[in-house]
């Protein structure tokens, strides 16, 4: 299994972009040196996020690293133009030396439709447009296109290049199934947000997704699944929840206002830290032991923890990748390479 970190970039008040983003590259480094596989970073259009190109800080990332590889976490799609995102990508694929990956989704959040002039009536329909036109361009050197939402293209040629010979694309649902069955439709990895409920609520997305991988001709065992959940490791649960649960309850609480949700309270964040819970929140042991869980019920091939959903001071979150990298990755992969080896004999 890969195992990675994402993040938003979340600054608190004042709202120092530097220095998060200074902290945020430093992150990335040092999760390419402990050996984890993935870093993931999101774009938002906030004054709460640091990054709202993806693409240019992975591309400072590029070249503080050597093998991890780098995706947005996510791309909106919707609110973006495909042939940018491709050349951006494309670029970035050539600076890390084939390390880049798009996460595409439809966003979280809205700002971005009145920002770049698109109308949230549209919503589903940009989409599913521009990731047809995107992985048109992934395909083809010269690409005719038309869509209604989006000028065509006629014989256009779209450089540079990626050096990957496919740049991978995956698709980023929260609990959508028509995204779901697209993904697999379309032969797409599939990476699923599990913030909150049991996860297990979940499995019947993922079953939509490789059903609809297999009546399209495509092999869902060899189509990646990834899981992405909030997540922190200390040495001991209860230094991993002091560091962890400040941000995090701020964060969900000023989200709820926005959208209607009671504000966070303790018992519900030790109710999602339990092992059926969303929250990978503990001691190394804790955290091994729910990332294991969910492959139990997904059979997943990544997982992605965001270690930072409100502001977690930067030492701290140094200390939680070198955990991750250095503990639970390790005894994670052995676990999930021993259960498949043990299956492979019985099967």
């Amino acid at each position: 299994m890969d195992l990675g970190i994402y993040s938003f970039a979340e600054v608190g008040p004042g709202a120092d972009w530097r220095r998060r983003l200074r902290d945020l590259l430093e992150e990335i480094e040092l999760a390419d040196q402990v050996g984890l596989d993935v870093f993931g970073v999101g774009e938002h259009h906030r004054p709460d996020f640091a990054v709202s190109a993806p693409a240019v800080v992975l591309a400072a990332a590029a070249s503080r690293t050597s093998r991890i590889r780098l995706s947005s976490a996510v791309t909106v799609l919707s609110s973006d133009d495909p042939v940018r995102v491709f050349e951006q990508f494309a670029t970035l694929d050539l600076i890390s030396e084939g390390r880049a990956e798009i996460m595409a989704g439809r966003g979280s959040f809205i700002e971005s439709f009145p920002l770049f002039g698109f109308d949230l009536d549209d919503y589903d329909e940009l989409f599913a447009e521009k990731l047809e036109l995107l992985l048109a361009l992934r395909e083809h050197e010269h690409v005719t296109w038309s869509g209604r939402l989006r000028a065509p293209l006629r014989d256009a040629a779209v450089y540079p290049r990626p050096l990957q010979d496919r740049l991978p694309v995956w698709i980023a649902v929260g609990g959508n199934a028509p995204s779901a069955v697209r993904a697999g439709t379309l032969g797409l990895g599939l990476a699923v947000a599990i913030i909150g409920g049991m996860p297990e609520r979940f499995a019947p997305l993922v079953e939509l997704y490789r059903d609809a991988a297999r009546r399209s001709g495509h092999d869902p065992t060899r189509l990646p699944v990834g899981i992405n959940s909030h997540a922190f490791v200390a040495e001991r649960s209860q230094d991993a929840v002091s560091a962890f649960y400040p941000g995090y309850a701020d964060a969900m609480t000023r989200l709820g206002r926005e959208r209607g949700w009671p504000a966070m309270t303790p018992q519900q964040f030790a109710t999602a830290r339990s092992l059926r819970g969303a929250l990978a929140v503990g001691s190394p042991a804790e955290v091994i032991e729910k990332i294991l869980f969910q492959h139990e019920i997904f059979g997943h091939q990544r997982f992605l923890a965001q270690v930072t959903v409100g502001p977690v001071e930067h030492a701290k979150v140094m200390s939680c990748i070198e955990l991750f990298g250095t503990v639970v990755a390790p005894a994670v992969r052995a676990e999930v390479a021993r259960r498949s080896t043990a299956g492979a004999a019985l099967g």
